[in-house]
């Protein structure tokens, strides 16, 4: 993450904040199981859909993970982004 979180700090007027809150709820293919679907949601509600919520509408999620920007867009309606897609929209 601190490499991230270092280039994610490189655009001018960026201000990058953690959410410190361990697994999304997804962990791979997890989460679309149907038997697993409802524990997944419960996971993210323990720290990440809470702290998305919170976020002002223009701040930018942002997200390593395929399933992780999957398991925000279903559990917040938020679009999280990859680290690159942020600094590819900031550079041009």
């Amino acid at each position: 993450m601190d490499s991230t979180l270092k280039m994610l700090s490189i655009p001018e007027n960026f201000k990058v904040d953690l959410i410190t809150s361990g697994c999304c709820g997804m962990a791979g293919s997890f989460g679309y199981e149907k038997e697993h679907y409802d524990l997944s949601m419960k996971i993210g509600e323990l720290g990440l859909f809470p702290e998305v919520r919170k976020a002002d509408a223009d701040t930018i999620i942002s997200a390593t993970g395929t399933s992780c920007r999957h398991q925000i867009k279903d559990g917040t309606g938020r679009i999280a982004l990859h680290p690159i897609e942020v600094m590819f929209n900031a550079l041009i």
